[in-house]
């Protein structure tokens, strides 16, 4: 199977790493204007780099979105107009609700799908089963070190570089306005909110906590399927301690389901 990439960032990179020896290639990547392709051994032979989906030559099977909501929204509708599947973990983009629209007014023309990348979380498939009887509550709290929080509206409410006397909550409401307002760090919130009642009807808390060292995910749920808690604690990829290993994985992950006949 031949990807193509939108991005070059640490995800990108752990793509085309662990994709290097096996059956599928990274045939191409996206990347903005100002992006100059690096020299090296390590990257694949005849690897492109293009400017625009345009630009891509050859056959592409799937369309990897790694380089964040800008990306998604100046690459997604043209390659699924095009006819081309596109996986995505820019997945709080779609609270927008005109980028929501966009996307999938451009799938439907072009008969192709938009898969979401789990990211940084799990207990998805808990959420979607439970949604198809009644789903009465969800509420997604993030937690992480002050530090994490830096370059976020976190900034406006706390002082991160302070003392902190135990965890402090800087945002509570639901997934949307986590998504809208936190871009760079909510798409764990948006893909709890996807896969169970919807934006505005999850909730979500997001957490300063001096006491840990990892990002912590935790999801409650409760509905006619009974009621489910579920934590997981995420290492930060070595290359860029912002970026969750899980999330790339997840990426990973979704290569290989798309290409395979088993799925789950």
């Amino acid at each position: 199977m031949k990807l193509a990439l939108i991005g070059y960032g640490t995800i990108a990179n752990y793509v085309i790493e662990q994709l290097a020896n096996s059956e599928h290639q990274v045939a191409a990547v996206i990347a903005s204007p100002s992006f100059k392709a690096p020299d090296g051994d390590r990257l694949p032979q005849d690897l492109q780099f293009a400017r625009a989906f345009a630009d891509i030559e050859g056959t592409i099977d799937l369309f990897v979105d790694c380089a964040g909501h800008g990306g998604l929204m100046a690459h997604g509708e043209d390659i699924l107009r095009a006819g081309h599947d596109l996986l995505t973990v820019s997945i709080g983009a779609f609270a927008d609700q005109s980028v929501h629209d966009r996307l999938y007014q451009a799938a439907n023309e072009g008969d192709s799908n938009i898969i979401l990348a789990s990211g940084a979380i799990g207990a998805l498939d808990i959420l979607r089963s439970a949604r198809t009887g009644t789903l009465k509550s969800v509420c997604y709290k993030g937690r992480k070190p002050p530090k994490s929080w830096k370059g976020s509206p976190a900034e406006n409410v706390l002082d991160l570089d302070g003392e902190f006397e135990g965890p402090q909550q800087h945002f509570r409401g639901t997934a949307r306005e986590a998504a809208l307002q936190y871009p760079k760090n909510a798409n764990v919130a948006a893909a709890v909110a996807l896969s169970g009642i919807g934006f505005d009807e999850t909730m979500v808390e997001l957490v300063a906590d001096p006491s840990i060292e990892r990002n912590i995910h935790e999801i409650e749920a409760e509905g006619a399927f009974g009621k489910c808690k579920f934590e997981i604690e995420c290492n930060p990829m070595p290359s860029n301690p912002r970026t969750s290993a899980l999330a790339a994985m997840s990426v990973i992950a979704n290569i290989t389901q798309y290409a395979e006949r088993l799925k789950f």
